[in-house]
């Protein structure tokens, strides 16, 4: 349905969102204003993460709209639903939106899956944002990607635990599609590389109903250390199962994509010795965090969702949406058709994108307490 967003699967989630999406010192004329294509699971497995996502966004739409907007246009964004469960496939949804011009670019937070099958369509027509972590590699015409990768986030997070517990055998388990597959390629060479052993390895459909079948057999397998490549909802029916059956007295868990929802949903007592990768954690001290922190529960108040990585690269999306096409004038393409270079952009991460696998945001391990992340230490 139609709402104040542009498009949208459903209700707005905060009713003064116009406000939000047109400010009176640009004007607030549809047909002058920048739209963007804000991609996130409004259902499914990763549709806890869709409040945040929208809240973050638009932080940053309100902020940008102060200023210039983006190339001097306000900002309209359209969300659009990119679950793999949506009951409209999100190629086609875009496919439609930019045969009528109705878009100019894309800010994309979902799996790396619908990311493949959205760049056949894009096809570099528009300049398409894509902000959550992920397994690396990208090329496609007009995509950046701005999120963290493997080698940046687990990579150091494997040989931190290595340190700390003298791990000796391995466990991985995910959702069954290119990110966890990737990064679980990368993590068993870490693992051999070691001189640690592998025991246990399952990718599971999302929704599979079987997960607490593998949690069994997870707590057979002799192993001491789990990595956990599940998405949104999934990961946090594994902690439940894993809390119940006391695995943690066994073995310590390492996830890249648990974050602080997933850390309410599943529940304190299900939750010890749980550690997470990430260039960005709700908590965080640093002055970027704080600025961006008052920035965002000004604007939703007692309204708002719990931040966490995911939903804050939205922020960060738009954010290097509006430096993109800032730099490159009235044709983005500029920036992709001269040699490499660094883009800086508003970043609560402290990151310089340099590629679509490398920037310069450092990375945090943190740990589980109770229904927050704490104990930060910097590993990258």
């Amino acid at each position: 349905m139609r709402s104040e967003f542009g498009v949208s699967t459903g209700q707005p989630f905060w009713p003064n969102s116009a406000e939000i999406l047109d400010h009176d010192d640009l004007g607030s004329s549809r047909e002058r204003a920048f739209q963007v294509a804000l991609l996130i699971p409004m259902c499914g497995s990763a549709g806890l993460w869709a409040p945040s996502c929208i809240a973050s966004a638009q932080a940053a739409v309100q902020e940008l709209n102060r200023l210039s907007g983006i190339a001097g246009r306000p900002i309209q964004i359209m969300i659009v639903d990119s679950a793999v469960e949506a009951e409209s496939p999100v190629e086609t949804v875009v496919q439609s939106l930019l045969d009528t011009g109705s878009i100019d670019a894309i800010v994309g937070m979902h799996i790396s899956a619908v990311r493949q099958r959205l760049t056949r369509v894009v096809r570099g027509q528009i300049p398409y944002i894509y902000t959550p972590l992920y397994e690396g590699g990208e090329r496609s015409e007009g995509v950046f990607a701005i999120g963290d990768t493997p080698q940046k986030q687990l990579g150091p997070a494997i040989d931190h635990l290595q340190r700390q517990f003298h791990l000796k055998k391995w466990a991985l388990i995910g959702n069954d599609y290119v990110w966890p597959r990737t990064s679980h390629d990368y993590a068993k060479a870490k693992i051999a590389a070691q001189g640690t052993e592998l025991v246990y390895e399952q990718y599971l459909p999302f929704n599979s109903g079987k997960l607490g079948e593998e949690v069994d057999r997870l707590g057979q397998s002799g192993a001491d250390g789990v990595l956990v490549s599940l998405v949104g909802q999934d990961a946090v029916e594994f902690n439940r199962h894993f809390g119940a059956l006391d695995l943690h007295k066994k073995m310590v868990r390492l996830s890249c994509a648990i974050e602080e929802n997933g850390l309410l949903a599943s529940g304190a007592r299900n939750l010890d010795r749980l550690f997470a990768s990430s260039s960005y954690f709700a908590a965080l001290r640093t002055p970027e965090n704080a600025r961006f922190r008052e920035k965002y529960h000004n604007l939703h108040q007692d309204r708002a969702p719990m931040l966490n990585a995911l939903g804050q690269s939205t922020y960060e999306g738009m954010q290097f949406l509006a430096s993109l096409v800032g730099d490159a004038g009235t044709d983005w393409r500029t920036i992709v058709e001269r040699p490499p270079k660094q883009i800086a952009y508003n970043s609560v991460r402290k990151s310089v994108y340099l590629s679509n696998s490398d920037n310069t945001a450092p990375i945090f391990l943190a740990r589980a307490n109770g229904v927050v992340f704490d104990e930060f230490q910097q590993i990258r």
